[in-house]
């Protein structure tokens, strides 16, 4: 658990002006801080400067933070934020060409086989990473960033100086770099949010390096790289191969994440997914004679206030309990209050730096914050419906028929709160409009597919490409906030490189939602909970958190200074607050509805004050 954090420039010498960048350096460390409490560093030689915070306690082999050395009369510094899953393979690999290990071993490893293979080095590795390296001899940065997008690493360039920074909060240490809107900023808050454009830094000027993607930064300029792509190819195994296969990856990707130098805890919904991997987690560790640690999430007062619903057809809890008897884990069932979600709205945009999923990413804050003091890591089953095609939109003919993003069909909702003259410069339906016609240019086709394999194809796309990378933003910020490193075995670029191309008659064989991945867990788990209906990460139904946030925008009209009123028409949201709830409607993805809607707005004010970003002159 890392953050790393720097600047570089070609023709410059930043040693001549130490003491100026150290000082930007410790304010960039101080940003991220709570990537990495235990452990901070920087350096300043040549055209760099190098800040990075890591939450591993000091090690008297370890040497300083960030690992320098000196190859051929040359220094080469490596920063990098995440984890190797394949270093034992690739360490003996790079010791039988002749490296030597000592020290912080990873981050060695990245060292070594960057010097063995060069900037395609990346290509090696199996992880969730960050990584920015300082080639003296070159005068060159390098920053990557993993194949599933799980680990951010954000940049921009300022007067010819390449400024990066795993948060955004990073960035803004960098003199002269403040938060500015343009529509297309605000666009990205108001018509996608809390989706954004992939490689969009929502502010002005600011980027976001792409997954599967690197950044060669040099005297020649500034080279966007890809280093992995999606393949469409015909998918050759039978049907009982392919539940072999997908078996065996899920159960190799669950077991390097376990990392047997590190206690871990899974986190156990009752859904198929969560609960196969905690089955594997639970199988291996009885293996070595202990006992797996689970927890579950829910709200307080669900058990008699739960309404299901189309998109949360039951409760968890009746399923947690089957689990737990047949895992024999050692359990623990958190709750989240009302006020707890609310209260933690405002923390949740300061994990991103941006608005948020509202109470479903300040909910996790709470239980990763929960979590956290009793296990350093927790594997999640997230990740899996955007692969095996779990979601509603996979299976409705109206999301076949939608010329937009299938979880969030209706940007009426969105509109209903904003005013005229801020949706007439805003330009929603074209803004969307474009993004999706830019993301499904982008689909690597099938020759010969037919349409409906086509358009499921153009589906699960745009399910890994934005609704993913939004869970996964929620995952890393959330956990990384309470100090806690969360885990996605399902997001292993394996398992997305082969599930891309297995047809839907497969994933979805006897019209059964995500039947491979139940066939590949056959003898796992109850046939119960491998069969259950898929029902999201809950919610809660307490009518006392509708009236906090209520509250809270009613003091947001009444209040001058709020940045927000700009945007807004006060009549429509008075008009809002005084309807009843609307919990089957959501207005992205199957989780925000109304109440979400309240909390999103008052996100969007907190943000607004908290960063003061200059904004369009369009009033």
């Amino acid at each position: 658990m890392c953050g790393i954090s720097g600047f570089f420039h070609p023709e410059q010498d930043f040693a001549k002006k130490e003491s100026y960048c150290q000082d930007i350096l410790d304010s960039m460390n101080l940003a991220l801080k709570h990537r990495g409490p235990r452990q901070q560093g920087t350096c300043v030689f040549n055209c760099f400067g190098l800040a990075q915070v890591c939450s591993d306690p000091p090690a008297s082999d370890s040497g300083s933070l960030p690992l320098k050395e000196t190859i051929n009369g040359s220094s080469i510094a490596v920063l990098w934020d995440g984890e190797l899953y394949n270093a034992p393979e690739l360490k003996k690999e790079l010791e039988s060409l002749g490296h030597t290990f000592e020290g912080p071993e990873d981050t060695r490893i990245i060292l070594a086989a960057y010097l063995e293979y060069g900037p395609d080095f990346v290509k090696k590795l199996n992880g969730v990473f960050a990584i920015a390296i300082a080639d003296c001899a070159q005068k060159r940065l390098l920053l990557y960033r993993d194949r599933s997008g799980i680990k951010p690493l954000f940049y921009s360039i300022r007067e010819g100086t390449v400024v990066f920074s795993s948060e955004l909060k990073g960035l803004f240490a960098w003199p002269g770099l403040k938060p500015e809107l343009t529509l297309e900023g605000l666009n990205e808050i108001f018509s996608l949010g809390p989706a954004k454009t992939s490689g969009s830094g929502v502010f002005k000027g600011i980027l976001e390096v792409l997954p599967g993607h690197f950044l060669s930064c040099s005297l020649s300029g500034i080279r966007v790289c890809s280093y992995w792509e999606l393949k469409s190819l015909p998918h050759e195994d039978s049907y009982s191969e392919t539940i072999e296969k997908t078996s065996w990856l899920l159960e190799d990707a669950v077991c390097r994440q376990m990392k047997p130098d590190s206690p871990v805890c899974a986190f156990l919904s009752g859904g198929v997914d969560s609960s196969l991997v905690s089955a594997i987690c639970a199988r291996e560790l009885k293996k070595k004679n202990k006992q797996l640690t689970t927890f579950s999430f829910d709200f307080t007062g669900n058990d008699k206030n739960f309404k299901a619903n189309s998109f949360q057809p039951s409760l968890d809890k009746p399923y947690v309990e089957k689990m737990v008897d047949y895992l024999d884990s050692d359990h623990h069932f958190l709750e989240c209050s009302a006020k707890d979600q609310f209260d933690l709205l405002e923390a949740s945009v300061l994990a991103h730096d941006l608005p948020a999923m509202a109470d479903v990413d300040s909910s996790l804050i709470y239980f990763c914050s929960q979590v956290a003091p009793l296990s350093p890591a927790a594997l999640t089953g997230e990740c899996a419906d955007e692969i095996f095609g779990g979601y509603p939109w996979f299976h409705r003919e109206e999301c076949f028929q939608a010329s937009t993003f299938p979880w969030t069909m209706d940007l009426k909702a969105r509109q209903v709160l904003l005013s005229d003259d801020f949706l007439s410069e805003l330009k929603m339906e074209e803004y969307v409009k474009n993004r999706y016609e830019a993301s499904l240019a982008q689909v690597p086709a099938l020759p010969g597919e037919s349409p409906t394999e086509a358009r499921r194809r153009e589906i699960s796309y745009l399910n890994l490409r934005w609704f993913m990378q939004t869970l996964l933003d929620r995952m890393d910020r959330a956990s990384m906030h309470s100090g806690l490193k969360a885990r996605v075995p399902f997001a292993d670029y394996r398992i997305i490189e082969y599930l891309w191309n297995v047809p839907w008659e497969m994933k979805a064989r006897d019209g059964i939602v995500k039947n491979l991945l139940r066939q590949a867990g056959r003898g796992q788990l109850p046939d119960e909970v491998l069969f259950r209906k898929k029902s999201p990460y809950p919610k809660t139904y307490d009518t006392a958190y509708e009236a906090l946030l209520s509250a809270r925008v009613r003091e947001i009209l009444e209040d001058s200074s709020s940045p927000v009123l700009p945007f807004i028409d006060k009549k429509k949201v008075l008009a809002f607050l005084a309807s009843p709830s609307d919990y089957g409607k959501p207005w992205y993805g199957q989780l925000m509805a109304a109440p979400q809607m309240m909390a999103y707005l008052i996100q969007i004010d907190f943000w607004l004050r908290q960063y003061r970003p200059k904004l369009p002159d369009f009033r």
